[in-house]
Order: C-alpha cells, then sequence, then structure tokens
C-alpha cells in the first residue's frame, strides 16, 4: 500500500470516526433535552411548589442581575404573588471577589416587594449541576420549580429531577425566540449534564453555603 493510499484510508477513517462522535452527542442531547419536555409549563399553568429555584445568569455593570437574570427574576416573583410557590431559593456563583451574584439577586427581589423571609440565597451555585444537588442535600427541596429561559430548561430538569428533586420548569422567556448560539453551546452542555448524573459527581461545595440572613 502506498503512502498515498495509506493516508486516504485515515483520512477516511478519521471522518468516519467524527461524523459517529457527532451523531453520539446530538442524539444524547436529544434524549436529554426530552426526557421531561412534558414538565415544561406556561407560568399561569405552573403547578404549586414549596420552591422557585432561580439560576444565577451573570451582573451587569453596576452589580445588578443582566437582563437575562432579570427576566428569570421577574418570572420567580410573578409566581410568588400569584400563590404558586412559598419560597424563593436564588442559586449563582459568587466566589470571585466584587462580583456576588446572590447578593445582587437577592436585592432585586426585595426592592420589588417579596419579603426578606421569603428569599433563601446559595452562594456555591457554581453550575447548573450544582445548583440543582445543592438545592436538594443542602436546601432539602424535594420539589421545586425551575425558573430559567426556555433552552436552559431542558438541562436543568433533566438534572434536578435526576437527583433527586421533583421538579417542574417555567420559562422565564416564554414566547421569545432561543438565539442560535445558546442552542449549539446547551447541545454540548447537555451532553455532559448526562455525564455528571450517570458518574453522580459531587457539588464542588457539597454542603452550606447559604446566605447567613436567610432562611433554610
Amino acid at each position: 500500500m502506498t503512502s498515498g493510499v495509506a493516508s486516504g484510508v485515515w483520512v477516511r477513517r478519521g471522518l468516519v470516526a467524527l461524523v459517529a462522535a457527532v451523531l453520539a452527542i446530538l442524539a444524547l442531547s436529544h434524549f436529554v433535552r426530552q426526557s421531561y419536555e412534558d414538565r415544561i409549563v406556561p407560568l399561569s399553568g405552573a403547578p404549586r411548589a414549596p420552591v422557585a429555584l432561580v439560576f444565577g445568569a451573570g451582573l451587569a455593570p453596576g452589580a445588578v442581575p443582566s437582563p437575562v437574570l432579570a427576566q428569570r427574576l421577574d418570572a420567580a416573583i410573578a409566581l410568588w404573588r400569584q400563590g404558586k410557590v412559598e419560597a424563593v431559593l436564588v442559586s449563582a456563583d459568587s466566589s470571585a471577589p466584587f462580583h456576588d451574584e446572590t447578593r445582587a439577586m437577592r436585592r432585586y427581589l426585595l426592592e420589588r416587594g417579596v419579603p426578606d423571609t421569603v428569599v433563601m440565597g446559595d452562594e456555591a451555585g457554581l453550575s447548573t449541576y450544582d445548583s440543582c444537588l445543592r438545592a436538594h442535600t443542602v436546601f432539602g427541596a424535594r420539589r421545586a420549580l425551575l425558573v430559567t429561559q426556555r433552552f436552559h430548561l431542558s438541562r436543568a430538569l433533566f438534572i434536578a429531577n435526576s437527583v433527586g428533586i421533583d421538579a417542574w420548569g417555567v420559562a422565564a422567556d416564554e414566547g421569545r425566540p432561543t438565539p442560535w448560539r445558546y442552542t449549539l453551546r446547551e447541545t454540548l452542555s447537555r451532553v455532559l449534564a448526562l455525564s455528571m448524573v450517570l458518574l453522580e459527581v459531587e457539588p464542588t461545595y457539597p454542603s452550606g453555603g447559604a446566605s447567613p440572613a436567610t432562611p433554610h
């Protein structure tokens, strides 16, 4: 076999392997996306639950919630005002100096009339997986409404229901289109979430992390 023929064989094998890997990723991502699709409900049709779990989504200049995060918080406020939930758990990464996302989320809720006794804060929600697992193991959530954008809900619901929470999802951006960059990111993130659930990965901070002024 000449070197040209040999290299051609390896190129074809590489392409086959690449196609197989892409198809596997797409299949696993589709599995995660479809697993709890029927648990995504409009805000008006959300079932009652003890707590709404709101995931962090970054801060804007001035240490205020980003537009995406504000959208999530507004949906949680609506759920509380409608009597759908008794408490709101805000979970975000507050590990970086001058970037206390959990505090900003709490302040946003309090400024809009949600009582301090209703709001709980998890400063160690470093990822969707950590937020869901800690909501169950640290904060004792057994049933919850997950509040985030539609593109994120499939992954969040898969994780939450897999770690022991009877979870339903409310899309904060109900009726709005999903940017393509989020679709691409979630395709890969769902596969990672599936791997973490199967491997029963421990959260970065397995205990503690509640804001001092909030009830557990």
